[in-house]
C-alpha cells in the first residue's frame, strides 16, 4: 500500500482549540484594553509605556489561560514553553507597538482614542493572527503535529 503526503503537513485548528484561544484571548484582549486605557488616561503615561506595560499582564493571563485550558493536554513541560510563549507574544507586542507608533507618531493622530484603536484594535487584530500560529506552532504542539496549520 502506498500512501501520498498532501500539501497540509497537521491538520487544521478544531473548534475547540479554536474557541479555546478566543475565549482566552478575549480574557486578555480585556486586561490589556483597561490596563492600557488606565494607564494612558489618569495615569497619564506615554503610549508606549503604557501598551508594553498592559501587554506584560495580558501576556501572563494569555499563558495561563492557554497553559491550563486550551492546551492543556499537549503542553510541554518545563520552563521552555513559557520561554517561547513570551517570545511568539513579545513578536505579536511588536506588531501591536508598530501600529500605534505609525499612527501616533508618523501620522500625528495622538488622542486617546487614536491610540486605543491603533494599538489595542488594529494591532491587536494584526498580533492575534500571529499569536495562534506560533502559539499553536512552537508553544503548545499536540504529539503528531509536525509543523503549522498553515501547511
Amino acid at each position: 500500500m502506498v500512501t501520498t503526503r498532501t500539501w497540509r503537513s497537521t491538520p487544521l485548528p478544531g473548534r475547540r482549540e479554536l474557541l479555546g484561544f478566543a475565549g482566552v484571548g478575549l480574557l486578555a484582549y480585556a486586561v490589556d484594553l483597561a490596563l492600557f486605557t488606565a494607564l494612558r488616561g489618569p495615569a497619564g503615561l506615554d503610549p508606549i509605556t503604557a501598551k508594553s506595560l498592559s501587554f506584560l499582564a495580558a501576556c501572563t493571563v494569555a499563558y495561563a489561560g492557554n497553559a491550563l485550558g486550551t492546551y492543556r493536554t499537549a503542553r510541554a513541560p518545563g520552563l521552555r514553553a513559557y520561554a517561547v510563549f513570551f517570545a511568539v507574544n513579545l513578536a505579536g507586542a511588536a506588531v501591536q507597538l508598530l501600529c500605534l507608533a505609525v499612527s501616533h507618531y508618523g501620522l500625528g493622530l495622538t488622542s486617546q482614542r487614536a491610540d486605543t484603536v491603533s494599538g489595542a484594535v488594529i494591532g491587536m487584530a494584526l498580533a492575534t493572527v500571529l499569536r495562534f500560529w506560533g502559539t499553536r506552532t512552537w508553544v503548545f504542539r499536540a504529539e503528531g503535529r509536525v509543523g503549522s496549520w498553515t501547511g
